[in-house]
């Protein structure tokens, strides 16, 4: 606890570990989280009691290994030999007055994830009528808001009023989505075009191509000026599953008139050569070039990017940067190659700024990022800064990009709060294990049986208790998925807001302005910087050389965007060497903010699959799952009542309170083979959806699992049988009172047959 071995003083403790699910219990299709939690109830030591060492109003110098946050990691298992049980962070500590005892609770690492949820909500999804993200992609991002990482983080993901600090303009992870942490997607390829695959992919998950040039562009947050700075682009390949030979990374800068630069890496993996060209759009260009043998011979996982100085003095036609392409091998090599100047006027980018990212690829790509002021230098940048050594661990394991979004949800809450809610909506699961990693597992998680177990339990040898249950809530045949339907919806403009004041902004200083937005807008990206020689309307500001308007000012301010809670922050920062004004030409406020909302609502619809067989043992027995903005397609929700019509179709047994001997090694989600040659006399598989440990001081630790059947017992035969109708076939046959007084007039004349009442009332006619 907080680093200090207690575990002398441990008195007894308690791992629990459980799916939650909104599904009938009975089901085996389990959804939601697991937060695990374990409670250790510590004694005293050297003469000095519990209560005394670690309760509240305890010394910090014992106190604080017990204070709430404090990091907890348990280990549990037979003498020098364990194995990890539980890793989190102390929620709760209680302190018995007058004994040696104080109980402390604690959470898995779902306690780091109790900070404010929020996710990018771009219009390019619907805009463009093709999917923005994914289920997965969202939970990636709220992890990462938590700093619990699947890949490299954003190098400097953090706004400062340190100018010269780095900052990240673009972070695209590509786990399952082009919607990006910083930045935002600018096009969207056609889905049929790619897919998300995670079976070699560099770190967790990549786009891959299906077909060489798959091009994609992103907008950055921060449409930096080019002059005076160092910035950088990278990303992440795999060149063994290549369709072809190129990787393209071009940053594309927004000149005067409507033109535009560029600065382009493009690595070549058939010839080894990296090429760094400099220019005008669909004009004059130059470039250098390397030659890396590596690069073509060794195929794997890269990284690759390049690195750009502008901080040169600007001629006339504009800056002439140094360029340094920077590599690292599958084998670990860092390679970095000789930086070289442009010295050909058509290399030369005028006052502009950063536009657009723009990604064309032939291979797998995962982690893009651009980074503005990235280092003072080209020289002095290390390896260990390119890989940011010690700055971050893989903390989290992905499943497959699973649930399509064209619109990203609104979320409340925790980013735990979120991601259950994900898990619930998409019959997914999400957990911390005993190491301390996130796992998630889509909708598929149990659709196949593996073909051997985790581990094997008997009643022979590890099982002490067994109880089998088989009910009707178990059984699901008709299940329907609701689902919006996004097709044709579109983007609209919402109503300008101008600014209502012109703002000064001298040189090196800093100036923002604060719009609110409202429900239903989107996430819109920085405002485009107006210039008189090709003036534009709509989402822009205009700088001026003075207060009444002066003539317009490009490239000396870089203009970025963010979202604050509610809030859109426009943030102007002059590079510059002389004071500028937001100002039109005419002399009003030039600052106007466009936000973006969709056209109309989706059409809600639903989706439903049901088993005729089933229903013809069992009768109708319905499931619907709750209506949720998390399934915005046909087909995702086609997959989840499928999903669910597996799961439920036919009663699957439960096998609840199996009290076995402790194995550290059965872990939620596992399949484990129960043979019971005593009682039941069963061989089954069972997914774990629960496990629950408790140990005295001395004794023995007995772990009880809660386990769902991975198959039904096959389809009922009712040989033999002759199931009853459900309404008695005697009913309406039988004789009325009316009937009976006809024929015997007198109670007497009743009497006197001595027939029975079940004989009275069968017999038609009666009895003579």
């Amino acid at each position: 606890m907080g680093g200090k071995e207690v575990g002398g003083q441990v008195q007894a403790w308690t791992v629990e570990r459980a799916y939650s699910t909104d599904l009938p219990e009975a089901m085996r299709a389990v959804s939601g989280s697991a937060s695990a939690q374990l409670e250790i109830q510590l004694g005293g030591t050297d003469g000095v009691p519990a209560p005394q060492l670690y309760s509240a109003w305890a010394g910090r110098a014992t106190g604080d290994a017990v204070r709430p946050g404090q990091s907890v990691v348990h280990a549990a298992g037979v003498g020098e030999r364990t194995l990890p049980a539980f890793r989190g962070t102390v929620r709760s500590r209680t302190a018995a007055s007058g004994s040696d005892t104080v109980t402390v609770q604690a959470l898995d690492g779902a306690e780091r994830l109790r900070g404010p949820a929020a996710l990018p909500r771009p219009y390019h999804g619907f805009y463009y009528g093709q999917p923005v993200a994914t289920a997965t992609w969202c939970v990636d991002e709220l992890l990462r808001q938590g700093d619990i990482h699947s890949c490299p983080p954003p190098r400097a993901p953090s706004v400062s009023n340190d100018t010269s600090k780095q900052f990240t303009v673009l972070y695209a992870s590509l786990h399952g989505g082009f919607n990006a942490s910083y930045g935002q997607p600018e096009t969207l390829p056609s889905p049929s075009a790619y897919d998300w695959i995670r079976d070699g992919a560099p770190y967790e998950m990549a786009l891959r191509p299906k077909a060489a040039g798959l091009a994609v562009s992103w907008m950055p947050r921060s449409r930096f000026v080019v002059q005076g700075k160092v910035f950088q682009a990278e990303c992440w390949v795999n060149t063994a599953l290549a369709k072809d030979s190129l990787v393209e990374l071009t940053l594309v800068f927004d000149r005067s008139a409507g033109a535009s630069g560029y600065y382009k890496g493009t690595f070549d993996i058939s010839t080894g050569i990296i090429r760094i060209e400099a220019g005008k759009t669909g004009g004059a260009a130059w470039y250098f070039q390397w030659t890396f043998s590596k690069l073509a011979a060794l195929r794997g996982a890269w990284h690759i990017g390049f690195a750009v100085d502008t901080r040169a003095a600007a001629s006339g036609g504009g800056v002439l940067a140094t360029v340094k392409p920077r590599l690292t091998a599958p084998d670990g090599e860092y390679i970095a190659g000789t930086p070289n100047t442009y010295v050909d006027a058509s290399a030369a980018q005028p006052a502009s700024e950063l536009q657009r990212v723009d990604l064309k690829t032939d291979m797998p790509v995962e982690c893009l990022q651009v980074t503005d002021q990235s280092w003072p230098d080209l020289d002095s940048y290390t390896r260990n800064e390119w890989e940011q050594t010690g700055r971050w661990a893989k903390g989290a394991v992905l499943d497959g990009a699973g649930v399509p979004l064209f619109d990203v949800p609104k979320i409340a809450g925790s980013q735990w709060d979120a991601i259950t809610e994900i898990a619930r909506a998409t019959l997914s699961t999400a957990e911390f294990d005993e190491q301390g990693i996130f796992r998630w597992k889509g909708p598929g998680r149990f659709a196949s049986v593996p073909a051997e177990p985790d581990v094997t339990v008997t009643t022979r040898r590890s099982i002490a208790a067994l109880t089998v249950g088989e009910e009707i809530d178990a059984c699901r045949n008709y299940c329907e998925q609701p689902y919006q339907d996004w097709s044709g919806i579109g983007a609209v403009a919402g109503d300008a807001v101008p600014d209502t004041s012109i703002r000064q902004i001298g040189a090196g200083q800093i100036v923002e302005v604060t719009y609110a937005l409202a429900e239903d807008e989107c996430d819109i990206g920085p405002l485009q910087i107006d210039d008189d020689a090709a003036p534009i309307t709509g989402h822009r500001v205009r700088f001026g050389s003075a207060a009444t308007g002066g003539t317009s000012v490009k490239g000396s301010v870089t203009v970025s965007a963010r979202h604050e809670g509610p809030y859109y922050i426009v943030r102007f920062i002059n590079y510059g060497t002389a004071t500028v004004w937001t100002v039109t030409k005419d002399g009003k406020p030039s600052v106007q903010i466009i936000p973006i909302k969709r056209g109309a609502d989706p059409r809600q619809r639903t989706w439903a699959w049901w088993n005729t067989t089933s229903q013809y043992y069992y009768g109708k027995q319905q499931y619907q799952a709750p209506a949720s903005e998390w399934v915005q397609s046909a087909t995702a929700a086609s997959d989840l009542s499928h999903a669910m019509l597996d799961a439920g179709r036919f009663p699957v047994p439960v096998l609840g309170e199996v009290e076995v001997l402790h194995d550290p090694r059965i872990q939620l989600g596992d399949a484990v083979r129960v043979i019971d040659s005593a009682g039941a006399r069963l061989n089954t598989l069972a997914w774990v959806v629960g496990s629950k440990v408790t140990c005295q001081a001395g004794a023995a630790p007995q772990q009880t699992l809660t386990l769902r059947g991975t198959a039904y017992n096959g389809v009922p035969l009712d040989s033999g049988l002759t199931p009853d109708a459900p309404v008695d076939p005697r009913y309406g046959t039988q004789r009325t009172y009316s009937q009976v007084t006809a024929q015997y007039t007198t109670l007497d004349a009743l009497t006197v047959t001595k027939i029975s009442y079940r004989e009275l009332v069968d017999t038609p006619g009666g009895v003579q």
